[in-house]
């Protein structure tokens, strides 16, 4: 056996460096680079190692371990899986700050490579410096934080235990069942070690997406469940984009005369003026998919967990008859909720079904009805949107002017706060992959970090990422980082003085306005805060507009730049759209000293018993 001898650290790169995968017939690296931040846990063995593969192995400097972290699962995101980026700290709080990313990948089944420091194996200097001591189980250190939120997670305290380590993590990174964050966690003296590794380990491999068939049985299950609803419906999840099945959806749907509407990951799946597509389901739907959702005899849940915003918290369903059909490559996710599952890749599922299903079509009339149900909706949207004369515009107002300022092939980022319902209702994506939300763990300050990621992935696309004041002071620190990279983005902050979503459903279940606006709040002195000001110390082209029409010139302006752009606008806390929308389930207090918060439990309570316990 033919060896080579390099250090532990030597080897990974090596190793991440001869991955592939092939993409238009193109092969390109599976592993983009790698985001690092260093520190006394990883600048000494993998800090060189990267160096050394510099030419095969980019390295990106960040400013924000979370922030890098969620960049890279963004890239992933709008690379639809198929290729990735690797993130890599210091031992301590260089570690420990990717945790929320790695929750953020997990939630939304995302592939990210963590790798961070880790203390001394051989623990001849312990404590070293950041150590997290456990008093009761020395083998722990603070990279354990890791393991709920990692899909697979390793400790490498011996130079060759990286060989089955790291296949086994390219295995759960491209398997579209498994996927999710992996963390290796590096001991920092092994990084440093030598061992005379295969040949064979830095062999170039390709990686292509599996797309497994339908078991028997259960298609002829589900075959017999479609043949015989008369009001199907259709939901189109993250998993439809994953699997490059949008053309085979549109199909299916023309074909059999089903409509079909969108979760938020799976949102740009049906363009968003094809009849059949109502838009936004549940919490955040829209008046017309939410009536199609009350009637339907039979779901078939593409790519989607069914979380509680898709279901309304098990409200929305209605017919009694209703049956779900889980389309989804995770049995998981498949036979949640007592679906009939399907466990395949999505695009195969839909071809196999189409063909077997022949010439059957939903009932004569339902198409029709979901087509004029959405355009009622097509004209409440365009009202919600319309430009306004007040001082300060509501959040739907702002995004009728971006979406006025768009092109059908812009991508719009966006994550938390109360523009995700906004969006998820009212935008309207022109190109697949168009419509960017991480709502899966809907995590504030992903938004900046994520339209960098976007734009790594494919920067040929104009991102524009919009964000609320509160999650821009969470995370802004990767406005510097686009600069550096040359990775232009339009930024848009809408500043409403504090956390309005919040505010909103505090009061909606009786609560007082408390400690979320920030005029609500028991501090002193208000910050008057300059976000302008402080965009453009980071690097950014910067400037406050007041009016809709200054708005649009500034993105008019945006747009030519040639490098990343932060438009600030105030906007009303209080305003948010009324059409469209769904009960969600937030428990309010059962004894409260406060009427309005016993005449929201007496609204709570009457909502509950429309739930579909048992589903």
């Amino acid at each position: 056996m033919t060896t080579v001898k390099l250090t532990m650290a030597q080897a990974l790169v090596r190793a991440l460096a001869a991955q592939s995968t092939e993409i238009g017939g193109e092969r390109q690296p599976l592993v983009a680079g790698m985001f690092a931040i260093f520190g006394h846990g990883n600048v000494a063995g993998l800090g060189e190692a990267l160096h050394g593969a510099r030419g095969q192995l980019p390295t990106f400097r960040a400013h924000n371990e979370q922030a890098m972290a969620h960049a890279a699962i963004a890239f992933a995101k709008a690379s639809r899986r198929r290729r990735m980026l690797a993130c890599t700290t210091s031992i301590g709080p260089g570690a420990t700050n990717m945790v929320t990313a790695a929750a953020v990948a997990h939630v939304n089944r995302l592939p990210v490579l963590l790798l961070p420091g880790d203390v001394y194996a051989s623990r001849r200097p312990d404590p070293v410096l950041q150590q997290v001591e456990s008093f009761g189980d020395g083998t722990v250190s603070a990279n354990d934080c890791f393991r709920p939120v990692s899909r697979y997670f390793d400790r490498i305290a011996r130079p060759e235990q990286i060989i089955p380590a790291l296949n086994r993590a390219l295995q759960v990174l491209t398997d579209p069942a498994e996927c999710g964050p992996v963390t290796l966690a590096l001991c920092q003296d092994t990084q440093a070690e030598a061992f005379d590794y295969p040949v064979s380990f830095f062999e170039e491999r390709l990686w292509l997406p599996r797309r497994p068939e339908p078991d028997r049985h259960e298609f002829r299950t589900v075959l017999g469940l479609l043949a015989a609803a008369k009001k199907p419906l259709i939901i189109a999840g993250g998993g439809v984009l994953y699997s490059e099945a949008e053309q085979r959806l549109v199909a299916f749907c023309e074909t059999h005369r089903v409509p079909c509407a969108e979760t938020q990951a799976g949102k740009s799946s049906l363009p968003w003026d094809h009849p059949l597509n109502l838009g936004a389901i549940g919490v955040t739907g829209t008046a017309a998919a939410n009536a199609m959702a009350r009637e339907a005899d039979l779901v078939l849940a593409i790519g989607t967990r069914l979380q509680d915003f898709i279901t309304g918290s098990w409200t929305l369903f209605q017919n009694p008859a209703m049956r779900i059909v889980g389309l989804n490559i995770a049995a998981f996710d498949a036979g949640k909720h007592r679906a009939q599952p399907l466990v395949c890749d999505a695009r195969i599922g839909l071809e196999q079904l189409s063909a077997a299903l022949g010439g059957w079509r939903a009932s004569p009339g339902w198409a029709g009805k979901a087509s004029e149900r959405k355009g009622k909706w097509l004209a409440d949207s365009a009202a919600a949107t319309a430009p306004t004369v007040s001082d300060l515009p509501g959040d739907a107002a702002v995004i009728g002017v971006v979406q006025r300022q768009a092109m059908p092939d812009d991508v719009i980022v966006c994550a938390a706060g109360g523009l995700p319902g906004e969006l998820h209702k009212l935008w309207q994506a022109g190109a697949p992959g168009g419509y960017h939300m991480e709502y899966g763990y809907s995590c504030m300050g992903y938004e900046i970090a994520g339209g960098l990621g976007v734009k790594m992935a494919d920067p040929g696309r104009h991102v524009t990422v919009m964000l609320g004041d509160g999650s821009y002071l969470m995370m802004n620190s990767e406005i510097a980082t686009s600069i550096m990279l040359g990775m232009k983005l339009t930024i848009v902050v809408l500043d409403n003085r504090g956390y309005g979503c919040i505010n909103r459903l505090q009061v909606a279940t009786g609560g007082a306005p408390f400690n979320n606006l920030l005029r609500n709040t028991a501090h002193l002195e208000l910050p008057a805060i300059d976000f302008a000001a402080h965009a453009a110390s980071l690097g950014a082209i910067a400037t406050k507009v007041s009016g809709l029409d200054r708005l649009e010139a500034a993105l008019k302006k945006a747009r030519k730049a040639k490098r990343t752009s932060v438009i600030v606008i105030d906007t009303d806390p209080l305003a948010a759209t009324e059409a469209g929308g769904h009960w969600w389930d937030v428990a309010v207090p059962e004894v409260s000293e406060r009427a309005g918060v016993r005449k929201a439990r007496k609204a709570y309570e009457a909502a509950r018993k429309t739930q579909r316990l048992g589903d």
